[in-house]
């Protein structure tokens, strides 16, 4: 399972990645960097700590007696004092550091002074320094616990320097991505309805090549469906005329029942080459230019045609809506729909309202039977009749609502089959059209 905070980008794994790797080396420099300083200062701190012991003592060796108690405050540094105290009775501590004391002391110190350096156990004191001057007076050197101060203006420059070569990376890192993001964007493009836009072959070499490959890929799937719907409109306009020689001869028999019998099936057989046309130029439909169109004009000069037939189409709601869209094909989307309502349940009914915002929605529905809700996915693709007989009366070609389906598309919208929303019985089919027709 993948944790919460693993980016879902390849930008952002891969920016991550070089962040932490980043941020880890700059921490690891700066300890290594700080160890090191640490141990530099401290062997300096600590020969320059034996050189000034050594000219201390001297200096009170030198003084009577009764004015060294004067003088030891004023030997004090901002990291050991001096104090002429009774030794502790403790061993001798064995760190490191203890270890470096005592030898550099000895080394600075007159030949044959006894030095000691011991913990006093006290808050803030690192070590002490024992030992007695010439004439027996004791002294002690209490040095503080040694702390490396690291200046502001090293932390501002490391993380200057981090930020800056996170920066790059994720520029870096960008420019390598944002190939696969057009590229992507190029692929969801792809269809028989949309123009084909060829990627710009340039850049790094291997996106050159990627895009490249694209191009004719994209090139031969046009062609393909380009071949596809010619092939599937050229049988179907040749179809016509066999039909229709098949017609006139039909009527030619004077067995009226096999004539009636012929004229049905060469009838179907129209509305199949006919329908199977419409689908296939169903995504030429792009390409008619966009107008400014009132929708409720369109609606309603619809529903009247079909009412001068002597149709039972009807309007029940209607919005003065304009919007930016193809007029043509939303007449023949609505036509189709209505067609299907007369079909299946004798009637239909019109509806334009507002649905979500820069959307409008038209219903058609009638008082049908319906279709089941596992069907109202599938009736949407060519050819899927949910009628087992071939009764074209009772059970259609399977083209009209996958035609309807097309044509909501290439006007930026789509198709939506469900109970209606009253509560009546029927189909409702519902076209979401966009206010502004996108690009």
């Amino acid at each position: 399972m993948t944790q919460r905070w693993w980016p879902r980008s390849l930008f952002g794994r891969i920016l991550l990645v070089l962040a932490l790797g980043l941020a880890l080396a700059h921490a690891l420099t700066f300890v290594l960097a700080f160890t090191e300083r640490s141990m530099t200062m401290r062997r300096a701190m600590v020969s320059y700590f034996a050189s000034d012991v050594a000219s201390s003592v001297a200096m009170l060796e030198r003084l009577p007696a009764t004015e060294r108690a004067q003088w030891v405050d004023r030997l004090a540094r901002r990291n050991y004092r001096f104090a002429l105290t009774e030794p502790i009775n403790a061993p001798e501590d064995p760190s490191q550091l203890a270890r470096l004391v005592a030898s550099a002391a000895k080394a600075t110190l007159p030949a044959g002074q006894t030095v000691q350096v011991i913990d006093p156990r006290v808050p803030g004191t690192e070590l002490r320094l024992q030992l007695r001057l010439a004439d027996g007076t004791p002294l002690a050197v209490d040095m503080d616990e040694p702390r490396l101060q690291v200046s502001p203006w090293v932390l501002g420059a490391l993380a200057f320097q981090l930020v800056l070569l996170v920066g790059l990376c994720a520029w870096a890192v960008r420019a390598a991505t944002r190939p696969l993001s057009t590229l992507a964007d190029a692929a969801d493009a792809l269809g028989a309805d949309r123009p084909t836009v060829p990627l710009a072959e340039d850049g790094p070499r291997e996106v050159v090549r990627a895009a490249a490959a694209f191009n004719r890929m994209q090139q031969r799937i046009q062609a393909h469906l380009q071949e596809r719907m010619q092939i599937l409109a050229a049988v179907s306009h040749d179809l016509q005329t066999p039909i229709t020689r098949l017609r006139l001869r039909a009527d030619l028999l004077d067995d009226t029942t096999l004539r009636d019998k012929l004229h049905a099936d060469l009838a179907e057989m129209q509305s199949l080459v006919e329908e199977g046309i419409a689908y296939a130029r169903s995504p030429q439909a792009v390409r008619e230019p966009t107008q400014r169109v009132d929708l409720r004009a369109l609606v309603e000069s619809i529903a009247h045609d079909y009412a001068d037939a002597g149709l039972p189409v009807q309007v029940l709601r209607v919005v003065d809506v304009t919007c930016d869209t193809r007029p043509q094909a939303l007449r023949r989307l609505v036509c189709n729909l209505v067609d299907n309502a007369l079909k299946f349940a004798g009637a239909a009914e019109l509806t334009l309202e507002a649905g979500v915002p820069g959307q409008w929605l038209v219903r058609v529905m009638d008082q049908g039977p319906g279709i089941p809700q596992a069907d109202l996915v599938a009736v949407l693709q060519p050819y899927v009749r949910l009628e087992d007989s071939r009764n074209r009366g009772t059970g259609g070609t399977g083209l009209g609502l996958a035609i309807a389906s097309e044509l909501a598309k290439a006007l930026g919208g789509r198709l939506v089959l469900g109970p209606r929303e009253d509560g009546a019985q029927g189909l409702e089919a519902r076209v979401e059209l966009p206010e502004v027709l996108p690009a």
